[in-house]
Parts: structure tokens; sequence; C-alpha cells
């Protein structure tokens, strides 16, 4: 599967003022849900709220990790500071899961010991909240397609949306039938969502800063393409990592077949050509060694443990 590298992106300022946008209103409709959920008593709202929080919060971390992977390598960072967008995300990931947890828990702790909730009032900031969520899902839209972050952050408000939809659901079943253990059971629903967004994504950005290998991408059909190339004898010790969410990297030792070694700037030329239009990686570093002295019982994956 090969692995592009040209983004269209969107204008960095550009983007900036909307993901300032986008926390102004998600801290404004939070406000707006908690007092309305307190008045209420709607125990849903209050969960749709701190949802409408942690996103607000992960823009605003979302913000501060684009302005800082924008930084040049320099030499306390000589890969750039493009991962801090991955760290980002993997704080805002997490947090999601605490907060779903925690949802949980008042959710069971309400459907044993219901209270009253005012529907109308709920049904009436809940549609409210619905219109927002939507508004700032539309303003992170262009921005989710290239980054980590804005797509959880875009992805989130979409969930927002849900939840917004299921606590005026619960809204209008308590004013036509008056079973407000319905509010507890949209409380447990909203946060059973959360848990599974934020499970089923925090694993790419663990994935990155655990140096996985990209998504899709076989480090055997990396080798394997890489072997084709005429003068190669094998490859090994090889390392295939994402350096951060769009770029992918290749280190690994070439033993130049015998005979071969006066070509060996050619064969390492072909070999990066290769695999930057097969699978691409732009960013190779190749060892090259000659057959007669090659490194003896070499893992072709990572480096011997002896």
């Amino acid at each position: 599967m090969a692995h592009g590298h040209h983004h269209h992106h969107v204008d960095p300022e550009a983007g900036d003022r909307r993901v300032v946008a986008a926390v102004a209103i998600n801290v404004a409709l939070t406000v707006a849900q908690i007092v309305g959920g307190v008045l209420s008593g709607s125990l849903a709202m209050i969960a749709d709220a701190v949802h409408n929080l942690s996103d607000a919060v992960s823009l605003v971390i979302a913000f501060g990790a684009r302005k800082i992977a924008r930084r040049p390598a320099d030499s306390a960072m000589t890969f750039g500071y493009a991962r801090a967008e991955v760290v980002a995300a993997l704080i805002n990931y997490t947090t999601l899961i605490v907060i779903g947890v925690y949802l949980v828990y008042e959710g069971v702790f309400r459907l044993f010991d219901p209270v009253g909730v005012d529907g109308w009032l709920v049904v009436i900031i809940a549609g409210v909240a619905l219109v927002v969520d939507l508004g700032t899902a539309a303003l992170t839209f262009a921005m989710s397609k290239h980054s980590m972050n804005i797509r959880a952050a875009f992805v989130h408000n979409l969930a927002d949306a849900l939840g917004s939809l299921a606590v005026i659901f619960a809204g209008i079943v308590i004013l036509l039938f008056g079973w407000v253990w319905v509010d507890a059971v949209v409380t447990l629903l909203i946060a059973g969502y959360i848990l599974w967004l934020a499970g089923s994504e925090i694993g790419g950005a663990i994935r990155i800063l655990m140096l996985g290998t990209p998504p899709g991408l076989a480090p055997s059909d990396v080798l394997r393409a890489a072997k084709t190339v005429e003068g190669v004898q094998d490859l090994h010790h090889a390392h295939l990592w994402q350096m951060d969410e769009h770029r992918s990297a290749l280190q690994a030792h070439v033993v130049v077949e015998e005979g071969a070694w006066h070509r060996a700037d050619a064969i390492k030329d072909a070999i990066k050509a290769q695999l930057s239009e097969r699978f691409g990686i732009a960013h190779l570093t190749l060892e090259m060694e000659c057959a007669r002295h090659a490194c003896a019982d070499a893992s072709e994956i990572g480096e011997s443990v002896h």
C-alpha cells in the first residue's frame, strides 16, 4: 500500500482562526449546557456538556500543538516538532477515556436513584447544542483531513451532535411518558460512545510514539522491493517507522553483491527511488556493506540480540 506525501494543507493562519472560533463556541455552549443541566436536573445534558468541554480543551491543546509542530528542526529536536500533535492527540484521547469512565459511574448511580427532569428545558438547550455542534464540525472539517488532532476534534463534534440528538430524545420521552430513568440510560449511551471512540482512535497515536510501522505498510514488502534492485544481495538491521502522521522512514544495512561495489552509490539511489515511488518513504538512511564484510548473523528486522 503506497503512502503518498503530497498534502494540500489549509492555510495555517486561517486554520488557527477556525480553531479559536471553535474553542469559543464550545466553551459558550458548555456553560449553557451545564446551567441548563443543573436547572433541569438532566444528567444527560451535563454529560453532553462535559464532552463539549473536553472538545474545547482538546482544541486548545491542538491549537498549541499546531503552533509547536510548525517549528523547524534544531539541535534539540533534530527530527523537528511535528510529533507535538501526536502527543496532544494522546492526551486528548486519554482524557476522554477518563471522562467516559466517570460518566458511566454517574449514569449507573442515577439509574438506581432517578430524579425529576425538566423535559422542555432539556429539549430546547439540546436543540441549540445540536446546531452549535454541527457548526463547530463545519469549522474543522477541512483541517481534519490532514491532522490527527483536528480530525479527533471533528469526530468528537459529530459525536456531540449525536449526543445532543440523544438528549433531545430523552427530553421528549420524559415529556410524553414521564420516564425519568431514560436520562440515565442516555448518559450511559453517550459515555459508551465516548469510550468506544477514544479507544478506537488512541492506538494510532500510541503506534507513532512507539515507533511502530506505518499502518498498512509491511516491512517484508518494503525489503522485498529493495532486494529487486540490481546489485542488492540482502538487507538487514531494518527499522521502518512513522516519523509523524504523514512521514515514514526506513533505516537499513544493504549488502552489495560481490563485484558491484563500484556501483554502491548508484544502488543506494535506485533503492531510494524505488521505495519512495512505491511506498512513499522519502526519509531513508542506508548503510552499504560489501558482501565479503557484511554483518554476521544479522537480523533482518531490528538489531541482533546477543
